[in-house]
């Protein structure tokens, strides 16, 4: 069996889009995420690895208190239940694959307190 999920990210549609994997028997789920300069999420955590693959523009990730920086071609990989966040730091759009080890996605969403920009 096999299945097609068409127009996920439709060119001219919304810039970010979500992929739960449980209903189609996959042990993934992803966003693709489309931010402007300046965006990213608030620090969270995951129970499962997180891997984001930088399509175009640049970002910086921060991983318990590691700060990477990545562009276009590069993979950055957080492990389970680490606290991490990312900002795109450029001028220009920052696209990115964020890879969820899961068939369903687990987020806890951490309050500022927390040691992460």
């Amino acid at each position: 069996m096999h299945h097609v999920i068409r127009e996920l990210h439709p060119p001219q549609g919304p810039r970010n889009a979500q992929f739960i994997g449980a209903p189609y028997g996959a042990d993934i789920s992803f966003f693709l995420v489309d931010a402007e300069p300046g965006q990213g999420p608030k620090p969270h955590r995951h129970p499962y690895p997180e891997t984001w693959i930088v399509r175009s523009g640049r970002g910086t990730f921060y991983a318990e208190g590691d700060v990477t920086e990545a562009g276009p071609g590069d993979v950055v990989v957080v492990g389970a239940n680490t606290p991490h966040t990312f900002r795109n730091n450029g001028t220009e759009r920052l696209e990115l694959v964020c890879i969820h080890a899961a068939g369903e996605m687990s987020t806890e969403w951490l309050d500022s307190t927390d040691p992460i920009p």
